[in-house]
């Protein structure tokens, strides 16, 4: 029992999974005090300017965050701090370049976006507020891909915490002040709260990532910044490090650009083709903030524990499969289909026994209790893709879970466009449980396949006493 605690997935995913559940615990009410302020159509215009946020994260952090670490995890073996930080600080440059760019660009043109882009002008001032936070968000997301890459999931774990604790209690006071002053809440309180909280999960990342390098790099000691090697060998260095992490990070930020623009295509247009249906802007608006902003944060609520497993698989996956460990790989997901599929039926039996009654006392909202009815027949589906999904990326199988996604995406599309102006928001449900079907049943077809592959290899490799005792020889 001992030796599973020590095992840096149990304890990893247990710290992330406490975490998650708590932060998810606390932003589940935070929507609940939102929806009771703002109501279903300020719900709606708030959650329009997440396809931004997540396409700007894509372009910025995404990519670099995984290959940061991806290429750090061998550190724990190693004990190579100073090229681990090296990495860090090549990526760090190049996704900040990136997130300043991206930031004043939604600054400037944010009346642009928001009437040309998310169809919805009343967005302007929001996107202003939350450009602001994209470079800060930069940050914390460089150290905390460090920090995963090293196992060392505490720090990205109070960074999470950090953050939402700051966002909620932010946006408490500020409504609070208003109150006391006979001043009337807008939106843009909410918004303000997330620069707030990623102000606060800034702080705390850059106080660990700190504190990590006094405790690798004792004063007096070969600190990598104090090296003072030629500008000739410090180029090149960085060079190859940096060519490196692009690499890994250019595909995966492609893969993560057009998959958030899909999504963001998606979530803009099921309002306007629910106003194809019949609804009124207003009413559109309304369906839309209960359904992204009420229920799918409920029947997400769950997933804080394969989340956290999926973050913890990639480097866990990826090292196994370079020290030729494909017995960890196949575990690794055998185990992840079996678990995710005990915790997948689980809340499906449970949303569909309180979901109705969840979505009356929580949001007041028969609509959304009714989302959740429909919506828990995911739960299985999308916890095992997530996980395979993270297992595949681990073994760099980025390609196929980029069109594994890209396919789901563009069923779901065909539903928004086809179907909703005929059946209403059901079709689009209908669309979301037949899109996770099918990329769960391509990543376990996939998973499985390569897993079985690998081990052919293996097999293989030890009937062949020649070829392997020159390799042990060798090493």
């Amino acid at each position: 029992m001992k030796r599973k605690w020590k095992n840096p997935l149990v304890t990893g995913t247990v710290i992330l999974t406490l975490t998650g559940l708590l932060s998810r615990f606390i932003g589940f009410f935070y929507r609940i005090f939102l929806s009771n302020i703002f109501g279903a159509e300020g719900m709606g215009i708030y959650q329009l300017i997440s396809p931004v946020l997540a396409l700007s994260f894509a372009l910025t952090a995404s990519g670099i965050q995984t290959a940061i670490s991806k290429y750090v995890a061998s550190e724990t073996s190693t004990h190579d701090y100073r090229t681990s930080f090296r990495t860090l600080w090549a990526g760090f440059v190049m996704s900040m370049a990136l997130s300043i760019g991206c930031a004043f660009s939604i600054y400037i043109y944010a009346d642009t976006i928001a009437s040309a882009f998310l169809l919805e002008p009343r967005t302007a001032p929001l996107l202003r507020i939350i450009a602001v936070s994209i470079p800060m968000a930069t940050v914390h997301s460089c150290i905390n891909g460090y920090f995963y890459g090293i196992r060392k999931t505490a720090i990205p774990a109070i960074s999470q915490l950090s953050e939402q604790i700051f966002r909620v209690g932010s946006v408490y006071l500020i409504y609070y002040f208003c109150r006391q002053h006979n001043m009337t809440p807008t939106i843009s309180f909410a918004v303000a709260g997330l620069v707030i909280g990623e102000s606060a999960s800034m702080i705390v990342s850059v106080v660990a990532i700190l504190s990590r390098a006094h405790s690798v790099f004792p004063v007096g000691s070969h600190h990598p910044y104090q090296q003072h090697p030629s500008a000739h060998t410090l180029f090149n260095t960085y060079r190859r490090i940096c060519s490196k992490l692009l690499c890994l990070a250019v595909p995966l930020s492609a893969n993560r650009l057009v998959i958030n623009l899909l999504q963001s295509i998606e979530a803009i247009y099921i309002p306007n083709r629910l106003m194809a249906y019949g609804l009124t802007s207003a009413d559109a608006l309304g369906v839309y903030g209960v359904l992204t902003g009420m229920s799918m944060p409920l029947i997400l609520f769950p997933s804080a524990v394969t989340n956290s497993i999926s973050v913890l698989l990639l480097p866990i996956v990826s090292e196994a499969d370079e020290s030729g460990n494909q017995g960890a790989v196949r575990r690794a997901i055998m185990t992840s289909i079996r678990y995710c599929l005990l915790l997948g039926f689980g809340c499906t039996a449970m949303f569909l026994l309180l979901g109705r009654t969840a979505g009356q006392l929580m949001f007041h909202s028969e609509l959304a209790g009714s989302f959740i009815l429909t919506l828990s027949f995911i739960c299985p589906f999308m916890y095992i893709a997530s996980t395979l999904g993270s297992i595949l990326n681990g073994l760099g199988k980025t390609a196929q879970t980029f069109l594994y996604s890209i396919v789901s995406l563009l069923l779901r599309l065909v539903f928004v466009f086809f179907t909703i102006p005929v059946y209403g928001i059901k079709g689009y449900l209908w669309g979301i449980l037949a899109s996770q079907m099918l990329q769960t049943l391509l990543c376990t077809v996939s998973a499985l396949h390569i897993s079985r592959g690998k081990s052919s290899d293996v097999t293989m490799g030890s009937q062949a006493p020649n070829s392997n005792s020159s390799g042990r020889s060798a090493h």
